[in-house]
């Protein structure tokens, strides 16, 4: 599998997010956020945590309209993976590939610190090695983490099992405590904590290798 981790500026999880996905068997390029296509054969996009652009306006919107993002688009809209962690949810959000939008944390507090997540679906390649209802533990770093979405946008997400991970017990406001979620054709996943930060031991905690190795399996055998 060949993967093509974005770098914006500001951004901070992107050294991390291509070790993670290097160690689960992929090949990795980087890619700065002003080029303006990807690596040929590139099956997954990564778009890493961190402070695009400061966070300025908006967090995420300015590295929605960078020169990357059309690429970026055109690789999801023809049926390309795409992943977005933390910043990188909120740039997925920005950009329309995902439902919703995310807002400042109830509380109006940075955290920084280990979160229970609930798998709610393991129907799709990033959930896949896991078990349905399993929990894990995987550190989250957010002040813009509270997960909204319209009645109709929920509805859909339930109905049609797109939730991929949900808070326990809640802690930033989100609706429903949701943490992921898939698009439609379950090839695209947002979600705000940090699997990359919970993928060796050296970190304190593998829950979040299983993300990475099931969707490299996933991806090469599709």
């Amino acid at each position: 599998m060949k993967a093509a981790v974005i770098t914006f500026p500001g951004s901070n999880c992107d050294r991390d997010l291509a070790v993670a996905l290097q160690n689960a068997g992929a090949q990795v390029a980087r890619v700065w956020h002003k080029d303006q296509t990807l690596p040929e054969g590139t099956d997954l996009v990564a778009v890493p945590g961190g402070f695009s652009f400061g966070d300025y306006l908006r967090c995420g919107a300015i590295a929605a309209h960078s020169p990357i993002a059309g690429a970026l688009r055109r690789h999801a809209e023809r049926g390309g993976y795409v992943l977005g962690i933390c910043n990188g949810f909120q740039v997925l959000t920005e950009l329309g590939l995902l439902p919703g939008a995310l807002m400042r944390n109830t509380g109006l507090t940075f955290l920084c610190k280990p979160a229970v997540l609930n798998v709610v679906t393991a129907d799709s390649d990033f959930t896949a090695g896991y078990a349905k209802g399993q929990q894990i533990t995987v550190p989250v770093a957010h002040h813009d983490g509270n997960y909204q979405a319209t009645a109709e946008d929920l509805a859909q997400l339930r109905d049609q099992d797109r939730i991929a991970f949900t808070y326990g017990p809640a802690i930033n406001g989100s609706v429903g405590d949701i943490a992921g979620v898939l698009s439609a054709n379950r090839r695209i996943l947002g979600m705000m904590p940090h699997p990359e930060r919970a993928a060796d031991p050296a970190l304190g905690g593998t829950d979040g290798a299983a993300l990475f190795r099931s969707l490299v399996a996933g991806v090469v055998n599709a």
